[in-house]
């Protein structure tokens, strides 16, 4: 009993913790997991062994193909373009800017993505004679919506992906329909919000206009070789059912496939794009919940809420999409999507591992769709804030949410009637 109650305010102080940004998240975890062995409740064995590796080298993988795609300028290149296609109007820059961010954040990944464009966003911006703020957070709620649509998107559906076996397929039939409606009805929303307020003069336009996006690729010759290596990845993961081949193994092939097309020979050089921070998070966070799964901590908690919804499928799917809209809004949406793999599982043992395909396309769509719900609910919120400060522009909790937190209700209801009409009508 004692280790029970131990594990659980570990974990919770931890999740506080990392909610609130009192340490970095990751020596949050790492401290925790340490704490976990040097108390018995779990052994080091058993500790290295609920690592996920299978995320971690995936993680790792496409950072590095990120990393060295985004030395030749491609990504910059694309922003600028996009500027120049709306004709320097202001919210259609906005608009476009933001779906070319989600597309982004579905092939590569929402953090990755918001790093990418928010700088050229903040640089539209000040030459328009605007604030950025609504370009900054405009692509952070779309980064989200984007990331939703793909196994590799956005880091909760990589862990849901490797927890359930789901192929990147299986995210492109099940999710991305119900993350396509979700961008076409933010876009309007954004559209309706922001018309009236993003106005400029024609010099301002002409400004834009004046932009040469040519100058942004720095290097044709590695662009050429990393939109080979990411078309090639993509068509990867979305084969890799039909190989056999698990979704780790076509990033790290990737990887090392443009590592060897740079002919470069300073291997220290590759690995400094990887975010190793990030990481030892998710290392660490995978040994916290193994601590309650092994306690039976999250048995319990899957009980309770088949006592709840009585163990109807569409109840406990919608209950949960919801419950994970709310959590995710709050805290930061990869803990909380870590802590409910193993209560799914649970639940799955009593009801079929089929049967509650259901529930895991739930907790993929609400812990996506509420990271929108407030600055600290996503990791590409913070990440953008972070810039926009950087930059001298500050993005307040409030500012964030009352924007964000409009489209985390909208895009919930969205997917509440997505998955009612697809799966229980």
């Amino acid at each position: 009993m004692v280790h029970i109650i131990l594990a659980v305010v570990i974990f919770v102080l931890a999740f506080v913790v990392i909610s609130f940004e009192w340490m970095n998240k990751t020596i949050i975890v790492l401290l925790g997991a340490v704490v976990y062995l040097l108390t018995g409740i779990l052994s080091q064995h058993r500790a290295f062994e609920s690592v996920d590796w299978n995320v971690i080298f995936l993680l790792v993988g496409m950072m590095i193909i990120v990393g060295i795609s985004r030395e030749s300028g491609m990504f910059q290149y694309i922003a600028v373009k996009a500027a120049k296609i709306a004709k320097g109007e202001p919210i259609r820059i906005l608009l476009l800017l933001s779906v070319i961010t989600a597309i982004i954040s579905a092939v590569l990944d929402n953090v990755t993505t918001i790093l990418i464009i928010t700088p050229v966003s903040i640089l539209i911006a000040i030459e328009l004679g605007l604030s950025p703020v609504p370009f900054i957070i405009s692509n952070a709620i779309a980064s989200n919506i984007g990331g939703t649509a793909t196994l590799i998107g956005d880091p909760p559906n990589i862990l849901i992906g490797s927890a359930a076996g789901f192929s990147f397929a299986d995210f492109i039939v099940n999710v991305a329909p119900a993350a396509g409606i979700a961008l076409a009805v933010y876009a309007l929303v954004f559209y309706l919000l922001f018309r009236k307020k993003l106005k400029v003069s024609r010099e301002q336009k002409a400004r834009i206009m004046d932009f040469d996006e040519m100058k942004t690729i720095t290097d044709r010759g590695l662009l050429i070789k990393s939109v080979s290596v990411i078309v090639l990845t993509v068509v990867g993961f979305t084969l890799h059912g039909v190989f056999h081949l698990e979704p780790a193994t076509i990033a790290i092939a990737g990887a090392v496939l443009l590592m060897i097309l740079t002919r470069e020979h300073d291997v220290d050089r590759f690995f400094k794009e990887v975010e190793w921070g990030t990481i030892f998070f998710f290392i660490g966070l995978f040994i916290l919940v193994e601590g309650l799964v092994e306690l039976g901590v999250v048995e319990f908690l899957a009980a309770k809420s088949l006592e709840i919804t009585k163990g109807d499928l569409g109840r406990t799917s919608i209950l949960l999409l919801w419950v994970s809209g709310v959590f995710s809004a709050f805290v930061d949406n990869i803990p909380y999507v870590a802590t409910m793999i193993p209560l799914i599982k649970n639940i799955g043992q009593q009801m079929g591992e089929h049967a509650i395909d259901p529930l895991w396309w739930s907790l993929s769509l609400g812990a996506c769709f509420g990271g929108n719900g407030t600055l600290i609910g996503a990791s590409a919120n913070v990440v953008g804030a972070g810039i926009a400060q950087k930059s001298g522009y500050n993005i307040s909790f409030l500012e964030f949410t009352k924007y964000g937190a409009l489209m985390t209700v909208i895009t919930l209801v969205i997917a509440s009637g997505y998955m009612y009409l697809r799966y229980f009508l």
